[in-house]
């Protein structure tokens, strides 16, 4: 179990607050906003109202001790630098924070931030990428422009062998198969596809987009 800090309980701090206690670790969520602290209150291990612009109060709640914090102040850009900067004078490395634009994004760049978020600009290409790609039920981005595929077999590939669906495509690696609450690592290449398993495979973007032409 880790310990993390969320501060800012809007919507998107929420959200990560919640799964992150969801996944059983610790989480202390910050707001200067009674009602917001209150709604979250009963879901994560501590909630707490006050102001994350005071170093010293981010200091007393022992902030410092947290494997990672989360910064996702939603619209006081200064607010939210000032937090960041609070946070590095207290010796934390590992920041993630959301980025409300281009400029906000471009000082924390600056500030040697270890991820910036822009949640609804990912949310967006995610969506884009389920109506392009419908068979991809989720997908993760790697570094170097590889990404890590949550593919499902559809009607159209039923019954095809698995390696010949992986022909001409070297750079793609397949890390398991799901059929049903079976899971298959070592993948045999005479192995028969049925409709509804999971593929879960590897590889540089440019291959998995023309992988996917073979799921439709």
């Amino acid at each position: 179990m880790a310990q993390f800090a969320v501060i800012g309980l809007g919507s998107f701090g929420a959200t990560v607050a919640t799964e992150l206690a969801a996944l059983n670790h610790d989480v202390i969520g910050i707001d200067s906003n009674k009602k917001f602290v209150e709604s979250i209150s009963d879901t994560i291990t501590h909630a707490v109202i006050a102001d994350a612009t005071d170093e010293r109060v981010l200091d007393e709640l022992n902030v410092k001790n947290c494997d990672a914090v989360v910064v996702a102040i939603g619209d006081d850009i200064e607010a939210s630098i000032l937090c960041v900067l609070h946070l590095k004078n207290l010796g934390i490395e590992k920041i993630m924070v959301k980025a409300k634009s281009k400029a906000h994004h471009m000082i924390l760049s600056h500030l040697g931030i270890t991820k910036i978020i822009h949640p609804e600009e990912d949310m967006g290409i995610r969506i884009a990428q389920s109506l392009s790609y419908p068979m991809v039920r989720r997908y993760m981005a790697l570094n170097n422009n590889r990404y890590i595929v949550k593919a499902e077999i559809t009607t159209t590939l039923k019954g095809a062998q698995f390696q010949a669906l992986m022909d001409n495509s070297p750079e793609i690696k397949s890390l398991m198969l799901q059929r049903g609450s079976h899971v298959i690592y070592e993948i045999a290449p005479g192995t028969i596809l049925q409709e509804k398993d999971i593929l879960i495979i590897e590889g540089p973007l440019e291959s998995l987009r023309q992988l996917s032409s073979r799921f439709l």
